[in-house]
């Protein structure tokens, strides 16, 4: 590992691609903690003491690094710009003119990839229309706590807010496409994984005072023992053999390739986790916004507030698994992949072209999404059954989300060095 290390910065044109991902890194961060103009620093610093421990904030600072709760310049984070690119993949399932454009090739993922910028800004002002107006009234963006997070509250400083707070997310956008481009690994990816990590010190930190080092290695083996699990399975896949016939074109023979089509088991990623714990989370921000001591609201409070009930780890488990195949089913379509290998002349052996094709692929699929699902469930069960057991469920967040973005963005980093490294390593056979 270290001989690899070393190799990357001896690399120039690498050593300076790792650079760049870790200076904008550096930067990213930085600015989660420079506060906007017109808040009050201390009377936040307050009211994040006020509501040390709530797992709704946990969440909602989870993907900002702690930048939302801090009313800081990067409060957003990545959120819109992950949040419009959701949207405008689930669009294009539904709308004729984005399915055509995603078939163009490059021309069109341009075009895509603009909707999705100004998607973005649309989405980054209304959010942070609605955090400047939640911040303005004392003890609603922070429940509990009656400071003064505004002073002035002028439409100047209120526009002034707006502005900054779209201006970050605009820049964290682009540093997010700088890092892709120009860095190592996915920026937006990269950027959540550093949000993630940054606040596990902090946590352990808390552990360690609170419930004493036994606790400690406690925590650290099951999550040690998950990270092990998660990253077997996410390297598992089912290979669908392909066979291409060959074609005599012009006096040229064409064909006669042998590939495979690479089916994971988790087909669907993080988005299924992610969907079922922003829809938890709903109750329970319902309750706390409305400020509501009837039946119904003490009922969610109990059973919606931690992940130790078992009212929540079966909601949770069954969303996820709904979820799991939703998603796949809008983003693989077993149709399209079939006319393009009878396009191209592919077939998969034993199995007749054209809806024959399509139906075995949507078969395997099936089959592969079920444990797939199941998968995701559990692992986003066990970190907060485990935790609560050993009393830390409250004060630490490593839950399924984070659990699976940190691997999976690990990994993926991980084998793009690796395929640098080997392309400069082969470029002597490669000329």
């Amino acid at each position: 590992m270290l001989a690899g290390f070393a190799s990357i910065f001896r690399t120039p044109d690498l050593r300076n691609k790792v650079l760049i991902t870790l200076g904008l890194l550096a930067l990213y961060r930085m600015g989660c903690f420079i506060p906007i103009p017109g808040v009050s620093y201390r009377s936040v610093q307050t009211c994040i003491d006020v509501v040390e421990g709530n797992s709704l904030y946990g969440l909602i600072n989870l993907f900002s690094g702690g930048a939302l709760l801090q009313l800081s310049v990067f409060a957003l984070g990545v959120v819109p710009y992950i949040t419009a690119s959701i949207i405008i993949q689930l669009l294009t399932v539904v709308i004729p003119r984005l399915e055509a454009l995603k078939k163009e090739g490059q021309s069109g993922q341009a075009k895509m990839t603009q909707y999705t910028r100004y998607l973005t800004v649309g989405l980054a002002v209304l959010q942070c229309t609605g955090i400047v107006a939640l911040a303005r009234s004392p003890g609603r963006l922070f429940q509990g706590c009656p400071e003064q997070l505004v002073p002035n509250q002028s439409i100047a400083v209120v526009l002034s807010m707006i502005l900054t707070m779209t201006a970050g997310t605009v820049l964290v956008m682009w540093f997010g496409e700088i890092i892709t481009d120009k860095g190592i690994g996915n920026g937006m990816s990269l950027l959540i994984f550093a949000s993630i990590l940054s606040a596990f010190p902090g946590q352990f930190a808390t552990i360690f005072q609170t419930k004493g080092a036994f606790i400690l290695g406690l925590v650290l083996l099951v999550a040690l023992i998950t990270i092990c699990a998660v990253v077997y399975v996410e390297q598992a896949q089912r290979r669908v053999p392909v066979q291409y016939a060959k074609r005599m074109v012009g006096n040229k023979l064409y064909g006669g390739a042998s590939t495979y089509i690479p089916l994971k088991v988790n087909m669907a990623g993080v988005i299924p986790v992610i969907f079922a714990s922003s829809l938890l989370y709903i109750p329970q921000l319902i309750v706390t916004l409305s400020g509501s001591q009837s039946g119904w609201a003490q009922w969610i409070q109990t059973n919606f507030t931690t992940g130790d009930k078992p009212i929540y780890l079966l909601t949770y488990f069954l969303l996820i698994v709904f979820f799991a195949y939703f998603y796949v089913a809008i983003t693989f379509n077993p149709v399209e992949v079939a006319d393009d290998m009878k396009k191209y002349g592919g077939f998969i052996p034993g199995i007749r072209a054209g809806k024959p094709t399509a139906e075995y692929l949507n078969y395997v699929l099936t089959r592969l999404t079920f444990p797939g699902s199941l998968y995701l469930g559990v692992i986003a069960i066990i970190p907060f059954a485990g935790f609560a057991m050993l009393g830390v469920g409250q004060n630490f967040l490593f839950g399924g989300t984070s659990l699976l973005i940190m691997v999976g963005v690990g990994l993926d980093t991980v084998k793009q060095l690796q395929s640098q490294l080997q392309q400069r390593n082969y470029e002597g056979f490669l000329r």
